[in-house]
């Protein structure tokens, strides 16, 4: 009676907005339904998502009660409308919706909106985890749909691309917790985002390490039939099986104490640039790097080491690549003239000095002047 009162609700909605049918595309786990007329953006995207979480999940796709299903919108109004009629409340850019019969779970992404790109690697994961595991640990939920909210979809290239999320670092670190009650924990908390990316942090940072293969030895203790409160005690009990809750504690503590932001890592490098210590420099600025690979300040600081190391071609690799990436066009070409300068090469430095001058002559005219003299 339950699942027919269902059903009928589902249609009542979707004839209420004129939404009775759409194109279907179907896929090795999904069932994505877009509007007529509509392209297909997302099937390619939403594998390599399944296949990318499931690196670490390992599930067993033949359990898999029915395709995950996802339906599109690209008009606000019937997004709107559709989720206020499910949920009773809107939910900006993308929402997933959990029942326990898997035929009525589903995935409701607004194509286009602003928020789509923030919230729809978020809500997939959580459809992927609960497609598998009905009731899993809060901290898991929370925890890997933070970890994967920036494995961003390039869609010019068809491929994901991760950046480390550290959004959340600076909360773990000025509130001390408790791991032992993150991880038995039932139920929501405060700070449950940034508690629960924290651990989970802990446990991807080293692959290869006894807290990384406990994590994935615990994860084949989860069941799709039990509890929240059963599923956290079963994984609890297998993580800490070999880590004693001591050493995890403290060892998660010194990893959060230890890890660094994006931006910390740049001003460690600077301040390590500026005392001429250019090994720790070119160490932090290439952890930065690291997190955010698409970001041009690294690599130009890179530059600026690998030209005190006078290692002149490497600076220039490094220098165009923070160009490509949106840096500053007279700074940049101005420490290329400089470095072409150094390296003999007399004919692309005096181009170099010239571009910079003419892109910000207030700042680089009179010194690329004096350079372009000296070449002369």
């Amino acid at each position: 009676m339950e699942r027919t009162l269902k059903q009928l609700f589902f249609f009542t909605v979707l004839l209420s907005l004129g939404i009775t049918s759409g194109a279907q595309i179907r896929t090795a786990h999904y069932e994505i339904i877009v509007p007529e007329g509509t392209s297909d953006v997302y099937s390619s995207e939403m594998e390599q998502r399944f296949t990318e979480f499931n690196k670490v999940f390992r599930f067993d796709p033949a359990q898999l009660g029915s395709l995950l299903k996802v339906r599109v919108f690209t008009d606000k109004n019937e997004y709107d409308s559709y989720v206020v009629g499910l949920l009773g409340s809107p939910r900006p850019g993308a929402i997933y919706i959990h029942y326990r019969n898997p035929a009525n779970r589903e995935l409701v992404i607004h194509r286009g909106s602003s928020e789509e790109d923030s919230i729809v690697p978020y809500q997939a994961f959580i459809q992927f985890l609960r497609a598998f595991i009905h009731e899993p640990p809060p901290w898991l939920r929370e925890g890997f749909a933070v970890y994967f909210n920036t494995l961003k979809y390039d869609r010019a290239r068809g491929t994901l691309v991760y950046e480390e999320n550290l959004s959340w670092l600076d909360t773990a670190k000025r509130s001390a917790i408790n791991p032992e009650a993150i991880l038995q924990s039932a139920a929501s908390f405060p700070n449950i985002q940034a508690f629960s990316w924290a651990m989970v942090s802990f446990f991807m940072s080293d692959k290869s390490s006894d807290y990384f293969r406990s994590l994935t030895d615990s994860l084949m203790m989860l069941s799709p039939d039990a509890s929240t409160e059963e599923n956290v005690q079963l994984m609890y009990k297998r993580l800490i099986m070999f880590n004693p809750i001591a050493a995890l504690t403290r060892d998660y503590s010194n990893y959060i104490a230890g890890k660094k932001t994006f931006t910390e890592l740049v001003e460690d490098g600077q301040r390590a640039y500026g005392a001429k210590n250019y090994i720790a420099a070119e160490e932090s600025f290439r952890k930065a790097a690291t997190l955010r690979n698409n970001h041009y300040a690294p690599w130009y600081y890179l530059g600026l080491v690998a030209y005190e190391n006078k290692k002149y071609n490497e600076a220039e690799d490094f220098y165009k690549k923070a160009l490509d990436l949106g840096g500053e066009r007279a700074l940049i070409q101005y420490a290329r003239g400089v470095n072409a300068a150094a390296a003999g090469k007399k004919a692309e430095a005096i181009a170099f000095l010239e571009e910079a001058a003419a892109a910000d002559s207030a700042r680089y005219k009179t010194r690329s002047d004096e350079l372009i003299r000296k070449l002369q």
